[in-house]
């Protein structure tokens, strides 16, 4: 038997019905088409499926859609404003922090509720609090570089001072119906 849930994603209002075992993660990529976000492991070890949910770093596989009911969830489709990446997004870029992609929209996500917390961050601090989000591809070297970069930008750009979940950018259509 189906839920109805509504929430916004990435800004927009989402009204959707789910069944009841359905996993945030799989409501976000195969309802909304928001692939962004990356099924990894399945066990919310990996960190690939990292999305904000009212400002706050989770783990969607590790979540049912049904629980997000009345809130704000932002995927890394909804970061870049206007066309211009967030500045976490544009650090990962030009300190080359990643290398096949695939847990970088984690990591982005991830190191943005990170440095909202604690803006001022060593490499060391970097490296102890993405310990949940796993690559498989690089030495983490670029990744903590392109966080510590990101930090910086964010503080010049005022994006540290507005919670993750306020972000809007591409957004899915305004209701999504079961696939069932």
């Amino acid at each position: 038997m189906a839920i109805s849930i509504s929430l916004k994603v990435n800004g927009a209002p989402i009204s959707a019905s789910v069944e009841p075992g359905t996993l945030l993660v799989q409501f976000l990529r195969d309802q909304l088409r928001l692939t962004g976000t990356h099924v990894g492991c399945d066990t919310a070890q990996c960190g690939a499926c990292t999305v904000h949910l009212d400002g706050r770093a989770i783990k969607s596989c590790n979540i049912l859609a049904a629980q997000a009911d009345g809130t704000q969830v932002t995927t890394i489709e909804g970061l870049a404003k206007d066309g211009a990446l967030h500045p976490m997004q544009a650090a990962f870029k030009h300190c080359h922090g990643l290398q096949c992609g695939f847990c970088t929209p984690g990591m982005v996500m991830s190191a943005i509720s990170l440095v909202t917390r604690q803006p001022d961050l060593t490499d060391d601090d970097v490296r102890a609090q993405l310990d949940g989000n796993l690559c498989r591809c690089t030495g983490y070297h670029n990744i903590v570089k392109a966080v510590l970069e990101g930090a910086e930008g964010m503080k010049s750009s005022g994006a540290g001072s507005a919670t993750a979940s306020a972000a809007t950018g591409t957004t899915p259509s305004a209701t999504a119906q079961a696939t069932a």
